[in-house]
C-alpha cells in the first residue's frame, strides 16, 4: 500500500488539527477534567460543525461518506491533544447503524453532534433472548451521557437506552467516566449478527490505535521540547546519550504504531483481510505506547510524577488506552491465532 495521504486526507487532517489545537488548549484540557461531564461540549459542537463526526458515515446517513483512513487521522489529533470527547465510540455506533442499514434518526442526530452514543464491545455477561438482554457490560465509555448504546450481546449487536440499566459510574485511569450497565430483561434492537460484531470491534481497535498514536506522538514532541532546554551538568539532557537513545526509541515505536494502525485502516476500508492486521495495530498501540508515555513521563524527571504538569495526562491516557479492549497479551494471542489459521 501507499501510506501517503491524498489531498483530500491532508485536508482533513489539517481541519481537525486546527480544532483541536485552538480549542483543546492544556488549560481547557484541565478545566474539563474537572467537570460533572468530563467532556468539552464546545469542542464537540466544533466538530459536528466541520462534519468530522460523521467523516466516515455514508452520505445517505448523513455523514461525509469517507472511510477508516480518514477518522483515523481525526482520532489522531485528538489523541494528540488529549481531548475529552466520545469521538470513536459515538461515530463508530453511527457508523455501525449505516453500515447495518438501520432506518434509524439516531444516526443522523448523532453524525451532526445533536446526540451521544457509545458501544460496549468489551468485557460482559450480557444474554439476548426474546429481543431482551440482560447481564452486566462493564466500563461502558460515555455511557452517563450517551441516549443510546450498541452491546454486543448473545452473538448479536444490539441497541438499548442505558437509562434501562441500573448505573454504576466510575472514574477509569485517565479520570474519564466509565459506567457498569446491569440489564435485566431490558428491550433490545437487534442490528445484525456477529459479523457485524466483529466489524465493529475491528474499527474499535484501530480507533483506539488511531488515539494513542496521537498520545505518542505529542508526547515525545514534549519530551524533545523539555530535554533541549533543561540543563542538567551544563549542558542539555537530550545531549546525554541516555536520553537521547531512550528517545530514539520512543520515535521507532511510535512511528511502528503509525504503519501498522494506517495499514489496518486501509484494508478495512479496501474490504481486504484484516484479521491480522487489526491485532497487530492494536498490540503496537498497547505494548509500545505504554512504553512511550513511560518513557517520556521518566525524561521528565520529578516534572513528569506531578499530576498537574501537562505531560502526566498523556502518561495517563496513554496507559488507558493500552488496555482498553483488551491488553498487549490478548491482541498477541489473537495474531498468533490468525497465523496459525484458527
Amino acid at each position: 500500500m501507499d501510506f501517503t495521504l491524498t489531498e483530500e486526507q491532508e485536508a482533513v487532517r489539517q481541519v481537525a488539527a486546527t480544532i483541536f489545537g485552538d480549542i483543546a488548549t492544556p488549560e481547557r484540557v484541565k478545566e474539563v477534567a474537572r467537570s460533572d461531564e468530563r467532556v468539552d461540549r464546545h469542542l464537540w459542537s466544533a466538530l459536528a460543525a466541520a462534519g468530522l463526526i460523521g467523516i466516515a458515515v455514508p452520505e445517505s446517513a448523513g455523514g461525509a461518506g469517507l472511510g477508516m483512513v480518514e477518522l483515523a487521522l481525526v482520532l489522531e489529533e485528538q489523541g494528540r491533544r488529549v481531548a475529552q470527547v466520545p469521538l470513536l465510540w459515538s461515530a463508530l455506533a453511527a457508523m455501525a447503524l449505516a453500515h447495518a442499514g438501520a432506518d434509524h434518526d439516531l444516526t443522523e442526530r448523532a453524525v451532526a453532534g445533536d446526540t451521544v452514543l457509545t458501544c460496549a464491545l468489551g468485557q460482559s455477561d450480557l444474554s439476548l433472548a426474546a429481543g431482551k438482554v440482560s447481564g452486566t457490560a462493564l466500563a461502558v465509555p460515555y455511557a452517563h451521557l450517551a441516549e443510546a448504546v450498541l452491546l454486543a450481546a448473545g452473538g448479536s449487536l444490539v441497541l438499548v437506552e442505558p437509562d434501562a440499566a441500573e448505573r454504576e459510574v466510575a472514574e477509569a485511569t485517565d479520570h474519564q467516566l466509565l459506567s457498569h450497565l446491569r440489564f435485566d430483561r431490558a428491550a433490545a434492537e437487534v442490528i445484525g449478527d456477529a459479523t457485524l460484531v466483529e466489524w465493529a470491534v475491528q474499527r474499535a481497535l484501530v480507533g483506539i490505535a488511531a488515539v494513542q498514536l496521537g498520545v505518542a506522538e505529542e508526547a515525545l514532541a514534549q519530551a524533545a521540547a523539555y530535554t533541549s532546554t533543561r540543563v542538567q551538568f551544563g549542558k542539555p539532557l537530550s545531549s546525554f546519550q541516555s536520553t537521547s537513545a531512550r528517545a530514539a526509541d520512543a520515535y521507532i515505536d511510535t512511528e511502528a504504531m503509525r504503519v501498522t494502525m494506517v495499514q489496518a485502516a486501509w484494508r478495512l476500508d479496501h474490504g481486504l483481510d484484516a484479521s491480522t492486521a487489526v491485532p497487530v495495530a492494536k498490540w503496537w498501540a498497547s505494548d509500545a505506547g505504554e512504553r512511550v508515555v513511560q518513557a517520556v513521563q521518566h525524561m521528565h524527571g520529578g516534572l513528569g510524577a506531578d499530576v498537574e504538569y501537562p505531560v502526566h495526562r498523556y502518561f495517563l491516557v496513554g496507559k488507558q488506552l493500552a488496555d482498553t479492549l483488551g491488553g498487549a497479551s490478548a491482541h498477541l494471542a489473537r495474531v498468533g491465532e490468525a497465523l496459525a489459521g484458527r
